[in-house]
């Protein structure tokens, strides 16, 4: 059985998520609207499993890259304060985050998905290349689950790298492939192992209660797992930014 005091923190964090996921739309609208639009939904979304992390980065480096101080560096000749002011650590944080939000976004889809139509999953391997058993069945969510987020992650590292670099679409796509495809699949691994301890272990062995998308529960492991996400894409970030594959955020 869950314990209720798990039941509790995990709609306290959901919770949390999402009013820091709030505090950071309304200061958008409020004027500080990022300079590349993406960013703009980058950051709530990066809160929603972040949290006060999430809100401490965006006050912290996310409002040097907004727009109106863009155009004042600009004007004034000056290097935008997001390059110049955001130690590189910080924007490869910013670079596993853009990758991270796309992937939260591409996983959000695929779960409900995967939940409120069972029968995709088999389309995906489940009962033929994967056994008929709950097990199973989360491996094939997995593989839905990376196509989603794969969908999401290059279409974000578009929207990225075409108006920075000003390439036609054809060539903005192969650049975006290129730079999400590593990074994505690295933030996957940290995410897939997290919920494959949660569902084999803590919920399955030690608590002996499946989890599904629709509990509380499942989504504040969700959110644990993103941050693991987070771990294991940050040094690949790193690198792909080191050898420019990757735009500076």
């Amino acid at each position: 059985m869950i314990p209720e005091w798990f039941s509790v923190l995990s709609v306290a964090m959901l919770a949390l998520g999402a009013l820091c996921a709030l505090v950071i739309v309304v200061d958008i609208l409020r004027g500080h609207r990022q300079q590349m639009w993406i960013m703009n939904v980058v950051w709530p979304v990066t809160a929603l499993f972040g949290t006060v992390l999430a809100l401490w980065a965006y006050r912290r480096w996310g409002r040097l890259a907004t727009r109106q101080r863009y155009e004042e560096a600009r004007e004034r000749g000056e290097k935008p304060p997001n390059r110049g002011n955001t130690p590189f650590a910080a924007m490869v944080a910013k670079g596993a985050a853009h990758c991270g939000s796309g992937c939260a976004l591409g996983d959000l889809c695929a779960e409900f998905l995967a939940f409120g139509a069972p029968a995709v999953l088999t389309w995906l391997g489940w009962r033929t290349l994967f056994p008929p058993t709950d097990t199973g069945k989360m491996f094939a969510v997995w593989v839905l689950d990376y196509l989603f987020a794969f969908a999401f992650g290059v279409a974000f590292q578009y929207f990225t790298i075409q108006p920075m670099r000003d390439l036609t679409p054809g060539r903005a796509l192969v650049e975006a492939v290129k730079a999400d495809a590593l990074s994505l699949t690295s933030w996957q691994v940290g995410m897939y192992g997290f919920m494959a301890f949660a569902h084999l272990v803590l919920f399955g062995r030690i608590w002996r209660h499946p989890i599904h998308a629709d509990m509380p529960e499942f989504w504040f492991a969700m959110q644990i797992a993103m941050l693991c996400g987070f771990a294991t894409a940050y040094p690949v970030n790193w690198w792909l930014l080191r050898s420019g594959i990757k735009e500076r955020m």
